[in-house]
């Protein structure tokens, strides 16, 4: 009985190790599978990051608003086409210093 009783104890601490170790194998691919995604994903970054965080949003509303305001001004007010895409083109070329020099908190 006692035998009987040993082996299959035998057999419940193989079983047990065997799932432990298959258990081990998933957690350490699962790991690496992880570390793997995490090095190949860009990291995104935090905090005032490129050239639209310098400004609110209320700001910016009122760059694109003043400036849409600005192009329907010269699309009719000014009747020559040559010139009113001259001078919607020279507003979006200078629109950046404009900006800077109205809201630029330095």
């Amino acid at each position: 009985m006692s035998k009987e009783r040993a082996r299959r104890r035998a057999a419940r601490e193989a079983e047990q190790e065997r799932e432990r170790a298959a258990r081990a194998r998933r957690t350490a691919r699962r790991q690496w599978r992880r570390s793997l995604v995490r090095r190949l994903t860009p990291r995104l970054r935090r905090g005032r990051t490129g050239r639209l965080r310098r400004h609110s949003r209320g700001e910016r509303a009122a760059i694109v608003l003043l400036t849409a305001v600005a192009v329907i001004g010269i699309w009719s007010f000014v009747d020559d086409l040559a010139l009113r895409l001259a001078l919607v083109v020279l507003l979006l070329l200078v629109l950046p210093a404009i900006v800077v020099i109205a809201l630029d908190r330095r």
